[in-house]
């Protein structure tokens, strides 16, 4: 198997397993109940979902550092932005795990009823983590992604059309929910992150099946403007 054969497979597998930390929409709901530092009862839950977003930010930073040698002949700076965007999408992802684990600890601590208060805004810190790392970052990658594979076709041009499409509808929902207009987890919300969930989905499922088109990484790098 040849090299960006292997580079296709791994940066597939990796933007699939992007996905395992779908399960935390149900695993954080105790977590998030303002009477959860004052009950009883296991955290398990609580931390597999952490396990799995910790996983999630892992592959995020993977996808990007895989795909940089060979996205990087479009265009190198595009490429780094699209690795420093990855960078910063996991960092908020692990930011938010950690506002949650510090939830179970006060639980574990005892800290009683007068600790409520702080559980309740350490949970607000990762909804608003979650926005900034797992709503508005993914425009961002999107775009720059999309916009060196539009233009290598190393993959199909519908793959990226499919992100430029959901990126400004993601964008749109993110800005409305920080400003309080709608719900993180209401429907108008859930269907303006469908397209990118699906570019991100079919991505990640092209490059296992198929790979890059073998043309488009043996052709030479554009020569930069005089």
């Amino acid at each position: 198997m040849d090299s960006p054969r292997k580079t296709a497979l791994v940066a597939g597998a990796l933007y699939l397993l992007t996905f395992v930390s779908i399960p935390t929409l149900a695993l954080y709901g105790p977590v998030r109940d303002r009477t959860y530092v004052t009950g009883a009862g296991p955290d398990t839950a609580a931390v597999v979902g952490g396990v799995l977003e910790v996983i999630v930010a892992f592959a995020c930073v993977g996808t990007a550092v895989v795909l940089f040698p060979v996205v990087k002949r479009q265009n190198e700076a595009t490429a780094l932005g699209f690795v420093g965007a990855r960078v910063l999408e996991a960092a908020a992802i692990i930011a938010g795990v950690a506002c949650l684990l510090a939830v179970v600890s006060l639980r574990r601590a005892g800290a009683g009823i007068d600790a409520v208060g702080t559980g309740q805004a350490l949970v607000a810190l990762h909804d608003r983590l979650f926005l900034l790392g797992q709503s508005l970052m993914p425009v961002v990658n999107a775009l720059l992604l999309g916009s060196l594979l539009y233009r290598s076709r190393l993959v199909p041009r519908a793959l990226p059309v499919l992100g430029f499409f959901g990126a400004p509808l993601l964008a749109a929902a993110t800005i409305a929910t920080m400003a309080g207009f709608i719900e993180r987890s209401s429907a108008w919300a859930a269907a303006a992150a469908l397209p990118i969930a699906l570019w991100e989905l079919s991505l990640g499922s092209w490059l296992i099946v198929k790979g890059f088109k073998p043309s488009a990484v043996t052709a030479p790098a554009e020569s930069p403007a005089p």
